[in-house]
């Protein structure tokens, strides 16, 4: 039988780590459970292997809180006693630290969501609406599995991109220290030979020399620049006139991508909200801060407008002309059927799985194409160093 890897806590808060040997998953799951504990996590020892991209230290602390403290309230344990068993086992300091601080909070008389909103670098403000909500409506053990759900999918929609965009990102920084090498090393080195012969050199070679000699001598001239260029553009796209000129750039060149992230991520946020018992209008507020473009968020605010005045979801979100045809459509059937919040996780879930596939599609033909721009510049480097080396047998001896 397979063994399962164990973390649990008792009702007092000791916590226990081990191994159990079990047929399956559910039955492992069942056997800790007879023994009085309170499970936080298993997993079988291969789990263990393999690469992991972690995208955020902080993000992954924020779901194992969540899950762990989902688990101990769903045992029937009262809030503050959770807390504080959560407190004795987290092994990240800063969270340790942030729980102890949630929980002296809670002692002097604020609520849990008033407690988490202190610390805004952890817990955002969507984070904290959902458990406000759920404070509200006596749910919150049901609203913390939602944002567990939530903060799962985020992250290994993230993951996925960020996982694809690697081998890319390897290839252009090995291509480029490559060729840089090149002209200002290896380069230098040939035309210091041709020099001493007197040979008239090929016009290939002295174009790669010309740009060779230029990199050697004022390189610190193109890293102001490059560094001076960027600074600039980091300071215009900070201004909300910049930022905005930008994200329309984005959406003339990378709509399609684009569109498809933030409507995952616009269904997926607003889903979970109307899940956990937030209403709609406060719901798409808070919706408005997760959307990274600002013409995406820009419209948002036109259909808060018309929610606002009784048009409902899908009509003010048809009228942007910035949301996907098939989104509205399931959003009107969410809402003729009453089931918007089932329907907008279902949106999120079709969409996300898209926007995987066209970017496994976009990096399948971005590979080969960096690769064929790199052998040409590499190409050209040594048939113009192999040129040059050919025209020594014209020299007479």
């Amino acid at each position: 039988m397979p063994l399962y890897f164990y973390k649990a806590t008792t009702f007092d808060g000791v916590l226990k780590e081990g191994i159990i040997e079990a047929s399956d998953n559910k039955a492992a799951i069942e056997s800790i459970r007879e023994m009085g504990y309170i499970l936080l996590n298993i997993s079988k020892p291969e789990e263990k292997k393999g690469f992991h991209i972690s995208i955020k230290k902080e993000k992954g602390d924020l779901l194992v809180f969540t899950n762990e403290l989902s688990v101990l309230l769903g045992a029937g344990l009262p809030l503050d006693r959770s807390l504080m068993i959560l407190s004795q086992i987290t092994e990240q300091k800063n969270m340790k630290k942030t729980i102890g601080l949630i929980l002296k909070s809670i002692k002097e008389g604020s609520s849990f969501s008033d407690a988490l909103s202190k610390h805004p670098n952890i817990f955002p403000k969507l984070y904290v609406s959902m458990i406000k909500a759920g404070e509200l409506g006596g749910i919150l053990d049901i609203v913390l599995e939602k944002l567990v759900e939530f903060l799962e999918s985020t992250r290994q929609l993230k993951e996925s991109v960020y996982s694809a965009m690697l081998y890319p990102i390897i290839l252009t920084l090995t291509g480029g220290v490559s060729i840089i090498i090149l002209l200002t090393y290896v380069i230098p080195k040939f035309s210091q030979v041709f020099s001493d012969l007197g040979q008239s050199i090929p016009l290939p070679t002295q174009i790669l020399i010309s740009v060779s000699q230029v990199l050697n001598q004022y390189w610190w001239i193109f890293i102001t620049l490059a560094g001076l260029c960027w600074f600039l553009f980091r300071k215009y796209v900070s201004t909300l006139d910049g930022r905005r000129k930008w994200d329309e750039f984005k959406l003339k060149f990378l709509g399609e991508i684009i569109i498809k992230l933030e409507t995952a991520r616009f269904c997926r946020t607003l889903g979970a909200l109307l899940k956990g018992g937030v209403p709609l209008l406060q719901a798409l507020s808070n919706v408005r801060e997760v959307i990274g473009n600002t013409v995406i968020a820009s419209a948002v605010d036109k259909i808060i407008i018309g929610v606002r005045e009784g048009e409902g979801l899908a009509k003010p979100m048809e009228r942007t002309g910035k949301f996907p045809s098939l989104a509205i459509s399931m959003i009107k059937v969410g809402e003729e059927t009453g089931e918007l919040d089932t329907m907008l996780l279902k949106i999120a879930d079709t969409y996300e799985k898209t926007l995987k596939l066209y970017i496994k599609r976009f990096i399948s033909l971005l590979e080969p194409a960096m690769v064929l721009i790199m052998g040409l510049i590499v190409g050209f480097i040594v048939i113009s160093i192999l040129i040059a080396i050919f025209s020594i047998n014209e020299l007479p001896f």
